[in-house]
């Protein structure tokens, strides 16, 4: 059976981005290399799509040091972030669509900055998919951790530090409104407070049980048009555990293997994905490369792998 994608991609850039600097356990780093060994790039290959391994960023040593102010790391988490705006900022700018490998979800902010800045630049309307098992809306003064992994929505949205809030040249770099939340089951209570006052649309495990994934999914992905520029930004603990083991912050109660697929199906339809985020995968709490694997397989569906041949 052919499973060509029924819409053009352009090149797609792999970034691997080899750090666990904002997490709270090590083992992120290792992420990368981890989706290659899954045989990230010729399944993607095998839908007719051109890969561009651009190899990994390189960036500051984890000093695995206590938080300052509310902050685990800063300067280092910058120093990565900032790496990654540069690079996802240049592929776009060549027409490519930027794929970055985690890696840990801190990483979501240097991406969809430079994302945001080549919108500004380019007049498009940005949509963010934010796949995940935690809002990451917490600040300095709410974090129970200091992680900064736990922090980058809110940044986007202008809550946080300068050099994290303006990386891409504007203050904030999104607006709540621009950001759909799927899988969300994890929330701390200052954090759930700043979500509902910053007026955050959350599409919580919740509203998944009752409505169910393809409901969900219209609702996240409605008014898109030619001018949208959508971005997905995965991370693996969006998944239920019991399928996706290896990660460092796993949670309960998840999207099972057939809602994933059905999420990420239904993204391919719109045919808008213009870049993408895959973070938190964790070979140190994997078994066997199991999570990888799964991640390779739900990727292939994003891209236009689909069960069936259906007319889109």
């Amino acid at each position: 059976m052919n499973h060509s994608p029924s819409f053009s991609h352009p090149a797609i850039s792999l970034i691997g981005a080899p750090t666990d600097i904002g997490a709270g356990s090590r083992g992120a780093s290792m992420g990368p290399e981890a989706l290659r060994v899954a045989n990230l790039v010729p399944v993607l290959q095998g839908l007719g799509l051109q890969v561009l391994d651009r190899g990994n960023l390189s960036g500051p040593a984890n000093p695995w040091l206590a938080p300052v102010d509310g902050y685990r790391h800063l300067d280092e988490v910058v120093a990565w972030n900032t790496a990654v705006h540069d690079a996802v900022y240049a592929e776009l700018g060549q027409g490519h669509l930027p794929v970055v490998l985690g890696g840990d979800h801190c990483l979501g902010l240097g991406s969809i900055s430079a994302v945001a800045r080549h919108c500004r630049d380019t007049g498009k309307q940005l949509r963010v998919l934010w796949l995940d098992a935690h809002a990451d809306f917490n600040t300095n003064a709410l974090t129970p951790s200091g992680n900064l992994h736990g922090m980058p929505v809110a940044c986007l949205c202008g809550y946080g530090p300068a050099a994290l809030t303006g990386m891409g040249g504007q203050t904030p770099a999104i607006e709540p409104a621009w950001i759909k939340q799927i899988g969300i089951r994890s929330v701390d209570e200052g954090e759930k407070r700043l979500v509902h006052e910053a007026g955050l649309e959350v599409f919580d495990m919740r509203y998944i049980d009752e409505m169910g994934m393809r409901a969900t999914m219209n609702q996240a992905l409605a008014n898109l048009d030619n001018n949208t520029h959508l971005h997905v930004s995965f991370d693996v603990d969006f998944l239920d555990p019991d399928i996706a083991p290896g990660v460092g912050t796993t949670v309960r109660g998840g999207p099972t293997y057939r809602e994933a697929q059905l999420c990420m199906e239904m993204i391919a339809d719109t045919g808008r994905l213009a870049s993408l985020d895959l973070m938190e995968l964790n070979p140190a709490f994997d078994v066997h490369n199991r999570t990888a694997v799964v991640a390779v397989d739900l990727i292939e569906s994003l891209f236009g792998k689909s069960t069936l041949m259906r007319k889109r």
